[in-house]
């Protein structure tokens, strides 16, 4: 409607219906002012002002404050009275606002989304943990893992055999060494389960300088990044039913986590690997996919319709809850030929020089620790 009346007169109304797939009859429809409904007559039955204010006090009485309408009116039919019928009643109290749940309701508080913005790695992490079958039933192996919300990388891993708050501070904590994260640099988002909102967490935390935020209670989509990370993990082909034990679940992590910072190319983040993003290389990987797709458009440019072809842009940020305002301008088609400006990545060079496999002596608490793994020959 708003294009098509900004630019009807210019581009013609109905080439832009129909550009629009917008149907002109309802455009014009819509130009023309309201019509005002005429106030609905009062029908010769209904109760007269005296009559509503009689019933009004009737309800009103001691003896009535607390019973519903239907009480009420059967009370008075009983002494011989009839002051109006039930639904008149609910009339009556609707029209003066007393129509109202009387009992003390639990009312939950309104929480405002979180809202997150990283633009660079190591400027915001996502973490949660899952739940591996292991071999009977009733029995599990739990998941933790952290990764970089802009780059998809995942920084630390561990397998244990249950929910611990110590587990996951010293996890966070050896991660953030090994980044070498700075104090006031680096958002950490979770859920609310039991060890991410422990005290033992927020005081790690709090040592190391980096904010904590979480999602809102009852909502499952504000956290997304993790939850996707896990449905990458469980649809892989050779994901098993179960675990036999837990050096089982390990060694099955330890393939996958590498296969999915160092070889995986992410949909979300132009088809280039985690590693390559996080480490600031993927600017390069982009450069070479320009000149191999224009060698190929320079051997048979008859083959490339839409004309010369150009790789995927790098994203330049990454939004937990992104505001609506920020979404307005892209769900906007351009209008008069009039292109989106193109994103360039601001990736760090920051990398994990000391990703190589490591260890916690967690085995007394349970856990197995793991960080990012960085794979042997990869530059």
């Amino acid at each position: 409607m708003v294009a098509v009346r900004e630019h009807g007169p210019r581009l013609g109304v109905a080439a832009l219906c129909a550009a629009l797939t917008f149907a002109r009859a309802t455009y014009y429809r819509r130009q023309r002012p309201a019509k005002e409904r005429p106030p609905r007559p009062t029908p010769p039955r209904a109760l007269s002002g005296d009559e509503r204010a009689a019933v009004l006090a009737v309800l009103h009485e001691p003896r009535f404050a607390d019973q519903a309408p239907g009480e009420v009116h059967a009370a008075l039919l009983e002494e011989g009275r009839y002051v109006g019928s039930v639904r008149t009643m609910y009339r009556v109290l609707a029209a003066n606002q007393e129509v109202k749940e009387r009992r003390n309701q639990l009312r939950h508080p309104s929480y405002a989304p979180p809202q997150l913005l990283a633009t660079g790695p190591n400027q915001l992490w996502s973490w949660d943990i899952t739940k591996l079958l292991g071999p009977e039933k009733w029995s599990y192996y739990y998941l933790y893992v952290v990764m970089d919300v802009f780059s998809r990388y995942v920084v630390a891993w561990m397998v244990a055999d249950g929910e611990s708050a110590t587990l996951a501070s010293r996890l966070i904590g050896d991660a953030c060494d090994r980044q070498r994260i700075k104090p006031g640099e680096l958002t950490v988002h979770a859920d609310r389960g039991t060890a991410m909102t422990s005290k033992t967490l927020a005081l790690k935390l709090a040592d190391l300088g980096v904010v904590k935020t979480h999602s809102r209670p009852q909502v499952s989509d504000d956290n997304p990044y993790s939850e996707a990370q896990f449905r990458t993990l469980k649809y892989r082909p050779d994901y098993p039913d179960r675990f036999g034990c837990i050096q089982d679940a390990r060694s099955f992590c330890e393939d996958f986590f590498r296969w999915y910072n160092h070889e995986h190319h992410h949909s979300g983040i132009a088809m280039v690997t985690p590693w390559a993003l996080h480490s600031g290389r993927a600017a390069a990987v982009i450069e070479g996919r320009a000149v191999t797709m224009a060698a190929a458009y320079a051997l048979h440019p008859e083959r490339f319709v839409k004309g010369p072809p150009k790789p995927a842009t790098l994203p330049t940020a990454a939004w937990i809850n992104k505001p609506k305002a920020a979404l307005e301008p892209a769900s906007k088609p351009p209008l008069d030929g009039v292109t989106a400006p193109s994103c360039e990545t601001n990736a760090g060079s920051r990398g994990d020089e000391g990703a190589e496999r490591s260890e916690l002596a967690l085995e007394a608490a349970g856990g197995s620790w793991h960080p990012a793994l960085a794979q042997e020959g990869i530059q």
